[in-house]
């Protein structure tokens, strides 16, 4: 015959209707956001306030809206997305257009500094000065003619996207090309060079981005990189330039 059972005979852990019913109100999202955060392809924090990726697309404005940039490094040859543009401009968000051929173009520059280096251009839609698009007046003067995206980020480029980056006026800052792979990992493995890092983790972290796609070339060229030629001022470089 089956024992009369009393509360004690219960274990307290057991979960009752009660509880359960608790743990799904628990488990609802009160206030859910707005809108979507979608981090660009490649996203990665690089250093404080300093990000690397792909090209940002329409979803991902939001999540790069909520960084507050101040500018992007944009590496590729051709020029970045119309959509892009627009919403760098709306955000007030400075690019450097880097990735031409021979470096830097002067001619398309806005703002040229006291050696002939290329300074921020607040881009406006369909309008970002760059060497082969036609779009202003002044880059109708360039006489570049290669487009082939394989191409080696140039020397000078580089130099002058890591003195971009020795500046913290410049952050929040995000270094942006295409896929966020090559010329991006290339600029990011030059900036540990500058760092001191041994060269195993700088091809590691440049792997790791690269996947099946990676290119000796590359690393190759990272390895080669003159860190002497980067012009480094302690009074405006972030702190992990000076550790």
């Amino acid at each position: 015959m089956a024992e009369d059972l009393n509360d004690d005979d219960f274990d307290s852990n057991t979960p009752s209707s009660t509880n359960s019913s608790t743990a799904s109100e628990m488990a609802t999202l009160q206030n859910p956001p707005f809108h979507k955060l979608v981090p660009p392809l490649n996203f990665c924090p690089v250093e404080d306030q300093l990000y690397r990726s792909g090209q940002p697309t329409p979803i991902n404005f939001p999540f790069v809206a909520e960084l507050g940039l101040k500018a992007v490094i944009w590496l590729e040859m051709e020029d970045p997305s119309e959509v892009f543009v627009s919403f760098a401009r709306s955000c007030g968000i400075w690019i450097y257009h880097l990735g031409l051929e021979n470096g830097p173009d002067v001619e398309s520059a806005e703002e040229v500094d006291a050696d002939g280096n290329p300074l921020r251009t607040l881009p406006v839609a369909s309008e970002v000065p760059t060497a082969r698009t036609g779009n202003t007046s002044a880059s109708s003067k360039s006489t570049k003619t290669t487009t082939n995206p394989w191409d080696q980020l140039p020397e000078k480029s580089i130099v002058r996207a890591l003195e971009i980056i020795a500046n913290k006026d410049n952050y929040p800052l995000l270094v942006c090309g295409g896929m966020g792979r090559h010329r991006t990992g290339t600029v990011i493995g030059c900036l540990r060079r500058v760092q001191r890092w041994n060269l195993a983790s700088v091809s590691e972290e440049y792997r790791r981005f690269a996947g099946s796609r990676k290119r000796v070339l590359i690393e190759l060229h990272i390895e080669a990189f003159d860190t002497n030629s980067v012009r480094i001022d302690p009074d405006i470089a972030p702190s992990f330039f000076l550790h």
